[in-house]
């Protein structure tokens, strides 16, 4: 059996984990996603941007009592890919 591709925008750890975070709520704040990735905030808005480019996660920026708020969520797109890679990796884990 051979081993399915898998995607690399989200084989990325720091994406994964942003990914994995958004699919359990309806929408995160920047700053909850910093808590529970433990990235810096420069690597986390790359790796958001390089998930918004490929339409896995809808960026939203306001303003919250006058500072700037960044929310993301996933995409339907984005909650299929990770649906698949989740699919994807189970044989590898299964060996």
């Amino acid at each position: 059996m051979a081993f399915a591709p898998l995607d690399p925008v989200l084989h990325n750890q720091l994406r994964l984990a942003v990914v994995s975070v958004l699919v359990s709520v309806e929408e995160a704040d920047f700053t909850f996603l910093l808590e529970r990735t433990g990235a810096t905030r420069g690597n986390l808005s790359v790796q958001i941007t390089k998930l918004k480019e490929a339409g896995y996660v809808q960026v939203k920026k306001r303003f919250k009592d006058n500072y700037p708020n960044t929310m993301c969520a996933l995409t339907p797109k984005g909650v299929q890919a990770f649906e698949a890679y989740v699919r994807s990796i189970k044989p590898y884990l299964e060996r």
